[in-house]
């Protein structure tokens, strides 16, 4: 499931400062990085099942490994674990409302902060 109303897809954010954003919000960014990506997940259990959002982004300037990196952010995604398969975002997919309202109003509030140290 894309979040395209959210209007975090297109920001630039150096990496520093989107760490600092998504990680008050409890987003992890853990090794799921490469030196010209990052994804950022937010684990939800409900009911037996996982869900994952994500927030991910490319590299325009610089490097991720190193000192300074200029993040370019994608339409966040939420997908639906399953075991040992990984993680499935299609549209036939089934999400429970509350964790799609939960993960609305973390999207909100990450690219509230996400503006906030941008300008």
């Amino acid at each position: 499931m894309k979040f395209e109303q959210i209007g975090l897809e297109g920001l630039t954010v150096e990496l520093s400062h989107l760490k600092d954003a998504l990680s008050e919000l409890g987003f992890i960014l853990a090794g799921q990085w490469d030196y010209d990506r990052v994804t950022f997940d937010k684990k939800f259990e409900h009911k037996g099942d996982v869900f994952y959002l994500r927030v991910q982004g490319y590299c325009i300037e610089g490097d991720v490994g190193g000192r300074y990196a200029l993040i370019k952010l994608l339409t966040p995604i939420l997908g639906k674990h399953y075991y040992p398969h990984g993680v499935e975002y299609g549209e036939d997919e089934h999400f429970p409302a509350v964790i799609v309202e939960s993960s609305e109003k973390l999207l909100k509030r990450a690219k509230e902060s996400i503006e906030s140290l941008t300008v």
